[in-house]
């Protein structure tokens, strides 16, 4: 069910804390993360605490979340000191997700070409 833990879920895991993961910062509905194949010398990830499987589920179901989850991306940018960033969330697995857990890829610190690819 949206919004409930799922067992098999590894953010679900690390929002428990029963998978280790570099948290940069934590609030009563998100968590950021390094992510562990960083493509840009900041790459973080930020994660609802409650499970939905994509950005687009999330932002149907609760958008005052999907809200949060901006607002985490903008203070992680504000907090490695980014003058610019990209903020990114994959919806599906042919567009690159791997994990069903919507998260948001704050990337910066390096140039990022347009278009992405």
């Amino acid at each position: 069910m949206a919004g409930e833990p799922q067992d098999d879920c590894l953010f679900c895991k690390i929002v428990a804390g029963h998978v280790p993961a570099t948290i940069v910062r934590e609030t009563e509905t998100t968590v950021a993360f390094r992510d562990i194949n960083p493509q840009a010398p900041t790459h973080v990830l930020i994660i609802p605490r409650a499970h939905h499987k994509d950005a687009a589920a999330l932002a149907l179901a609760d958008p005052a979340l999907a809200a949060d989850l901006l607002r985490e991306a903008q203070a992680v940018a504000d907090e490695e000191k980014l003058d610019s960033y990209r903020v990114v969330f994959n919806t599906g697995a042919g567009a690159g997700q791997t994990v069903f857990h919507t998260h948001a890829h704050v990337l910066g610190g390096r140039g990022l070409e347009w278009p992405p690819g």
